[in-house]
């Protein structure tokens, strides 16, 4: 509202259309299926984004591109990427980084020790093994950094991990007493649940 009239402003999107730029879409499997199919004019070969609030269609410029990212495979049937919108895309499977390299993510992002980075790696892949036997997920890049960071302010190895990894990996009591375990051969003994 401007002066107590409505106006239209451009978002995101209509931005990078506009300048030619890239528009980003992360996790996209979130947005409402009623919205997810104003893409399918721009994402496929006729390169348009009707806008009928305007009544007009933007037609993309050569330099704009559309990215889209999501994690699937554990989400339920309900989050899925309908199958006429992954058509209009290239897909690209990207897994953990390499230890070594996921080593220095958490070395460079929490400022922690590179023995205690290399030791959270260990204990995320320890979790990783854990998916498909009771655990949806194991320890993501960005949970390490979340441990690690809780480490670098002085809390131990055992109560950061808990908080930082372990509850955000499950509820279930049996499972987060697994992982406790896992972290306690990488870690040492603390009572940190």
């Amino acid at each position: 509202m401007v002066g107590g009239e409505t106006v239209w402003r451009d978002g995101p999107l209509t931005l990078a259309v506009r300048h030619g730029a890239i528009c980003y879409l992360d996790e996209f499997v979130e947005a409402r299926k009623d919205t997810t199919v104003v893409i399918h004019p721009l994402a496929d070969d006729r390169r348009l984004l009707p806008m009928e609030k305007l009544a007009t269609v933007l037609r993309a410029p050569p330099q704009f591109a559309l990215v889209i990212s999501y994690n699937p495979g554990y989400q339920s049937v309900l989050k899925e990427l309908k199958q006429s919108t992954r058509q209009r895309f290239v897909a690209l499977e990207f897994d953990y980084p390499s230890p070594e390299r996921e080593q220095l993510i958490i070395e460079k992002e929490s400022g922690i020790a590179a023995d205690m980075a290399a030791a959270l790696v260990r204990f995320a892949h320890l979790t990783r093994n854990l998916k498909g036997n009771g655990l949806e997920e194991g320890a993501s890049t960005r949970l390490l950094v979340h441990a690690a960071r809780l480490m670098q302010s002085g809390q131990s190895p055992a109560a950061a991990c808990a908080a930082a990894i372990t509850r955000a990996l499950s509820d279930d009591v049996e499972m987060t007493n697994a992982i406790a375990a896992l972290q306690e051969s990488i870690f040492g003994a603390e009572d940190a649940l």
